[in-house]
């Protein structure tokens, strides 16, 4: 029995000695301030990249587009770089609070939000061109964003001893910045009618152990409100084009739809005249058969 107790009390104390300098470890850190290299993650969706890819150079000075009232408007999320960045489910609630803010305005015939995968192998203003026509729209009104997050530990850490060792709870430091844009753009004369973008920082304090939970959450909350102070500042935008329209003061012409015609830029709809031409032709066909 003597050595069977002599070896249970020498696993205790082995047991114990590494707890010990395992806390005595996570002291040290705390008082020297070890933490680890910060880390830092970039998600975006760029316009400029989008529209002009790879390394084109965007025009001097843009064409005067003409815009043909009531318009349908394309509204779509430029696809990620990476797959990474707001969920589907946030990029689709964006879309409806863009569609909801701005379906009833009078020069709005109608908006068609466009799943991003249409645009995925139609980058530049000649994939729009493509997408402008397959649904029959006007302009495209494009969504992007930017998302920079930075996480690195804090000086301090709790530890917490147990039987088989300490429990570390390390402090962390996470600071989240977004941007969210909206542009509209004319893929025919490929100009820029109207753009409006938000903003948002913030920072937050929490444990290693809820870092990753904390972090998403910062991350979805700076782009909510990022989107919706972009929302507020295009509407404001909207309100002095309009202004500026009727004042003539815009940098487009702007024609009344004739009835019938759809988007697109006129490709597939006919003018009167060519109208006329072919009910000539009938008229010819019937009488000569």
């Amino acid at each position: 029995m003597k050595p069977r107790v002599l070896h249970a009390g020498r696993a205790f104390a082995l047991t114990s000695v590494a707890a010990l300098m395992l806390t005595g470890c996570t002291a040290l850190d705390a008082l020297l301030g070890t933490p680890d290299r910060p880390r830092q993650t970039h998600n975006s969706s760029s316009l400029v990249e989008f529209l002009y890819p790879n390394g084109r150079i965007p025009p001097a000075q843009d064409q005067i587009p003409e815009l043909r009232v009531p318009l349908r408007v394309g509204l779509a999320f430029l696809p990620t770089q990476n797959g990474a960045g707001p969920t589907a489910a946030q990029r689709d609630e964006l879309l409806e609070q863009i569609r909801q803010r701005f379906a009833d305005r009078k020069f709005v015939a109608q908006i068609v939000t466009i799943p991003d995968y249409y645009l995925r192998d139609s980058r530049g203003f000649s994939g729009l061109q493509g997408v402008q026509r397959l649904h029959s729209i006007d302009v495209m009104a494009l969504v992007s964003y930017d998302q920079v997050e930075n996480t690195d530990e804090n000086q301090w850490s709790l530890g917490y001893l147990t039987i088989v060792g300490a429990y570390v709870l390390k402090g962390s430091h996470h600071d989240v910045a977004t941007l969210v844009d909206l542009a509209v753009v004319d893929p025919v004369t490929q100009s820029l009618i109207l753009r409006a973008g938000g903003t948002d920082s913030r920072k937050r304090n929490s444990t290693l152990v809820d870092q990753d939970r904390e972090a998403r959450e910062s991350s979805a909350a700076s782009f909510a409100t990022a989107t919706t102070q972009m929302i507020d500042n295009f509407d404001v935008a909207l309100t002095r084009f309009e202004a500026d329209v009727r004042a003539g003061k815009a940098n487009v012409r702007v024609a009344k739809r004739e009835a019938g015609r759809t988007g697109g830029g006129g490709g597939g709809s006919f003018g009167p005249l060519a109208l006329g031409m072919l009910l000539l032709v009938f008229a010819a066909r019937r009488r000569f058969a």
